[in-house]
């Protein structure tokens, strides 16, 4: 893992006070723009782009890579990442699906290093599913305890399902459900085709469903 840049990111606000109370204020596209000034980025603003953003490279990186003990340090490559290259960023609109391709690059990069390499699964063969949209939701106005309870064993049971998909089953679904990220975005984060996108979400929904069915129909 890359140590070149040592930075202590939670103590960027009270090193910088003064232009933490400006940059709050600032839109995420301001703030991408600040980033770009200069040879360096805007630490102030950065720190800012950090405490934003944080929550989402948490959030792939724990269903990327549920197992690894390690994500806090990838978290961090993730940021050193895009400190050094945030000013080849040339639409800032687009920083939050930047951001997520280069926390998907680095889990496959390390992927690669620790040589935990899945065995093949044709994506080809014919297979009739149902490509609609998974409703993860589950409804009720005011739940009570039981319902409560229900709910959180419910989505401890999705995330469980998420981490035993195969590997390239997990990484589409996590950056269409939980990202929330268009087909033609996943195909350029992963490389592939848009139809084989949509062949891995679809088989990753019909295995979560599957494995979900008790819950589903409750």
């Amino acid at each position: 893992m890359s140590q070149s840049i040592t930075v202590s990111w939670s103590t960027f606000d009270a090193r910088y006070p003064e232009a933490s109370v400006q940059v709050d204020k600032l839109s995420n596209h301001d703030l991408i723009l600040r980033c770009q000034v200069g040879l360096r980025p805007d630490r102030a603003a950065f720190a800012e782009l950090l405490r934003r953003y944080q929550s989402q490279v948490d959030r792939v990186l724990y269903h990327l890579a549920p197992d690894w003990p390690d994500r806090a340090d990838l978290a961090q490559e993730v940021w050193i990442r895009v400190y050094r290259n945030i000013n080849r960023l040339q639409e800032p609109a687009k920083f939050r699906g930047w951001l997520s391709r280069i926390a998907t690059n680095l889990f496959y990069d390390e992927l690669r290093k620790r040589k935990r390499v899945v065995s093949p699964l044709s994506l080809d063969a014919p297979r009739s599913v149902d490509d609609g949209e998974m409703d993860w939701e589950i409804a009720g106005d005011t739940p009570g305890p039981e319902e409560e309870l229900t709910t959180r064993e419910f989505y401890e049971q999705l995330r469980e399902a998420i981490a035993d998909l195969p590997e390239v089953f997990r990484t589409t679904i996590v950056l269409r459900e939980i990202e929330g990220m268009a087909y033609e975005e996943i195909a350029e984060i992963t490389g592939v085709s848009l139809g084989t996108v949509k062949s891995r979400i679809a088989r990753a929904r019909s295995r979560l469903q599957a494995q979900l069915q008790n819950y589903l129909d409750t």
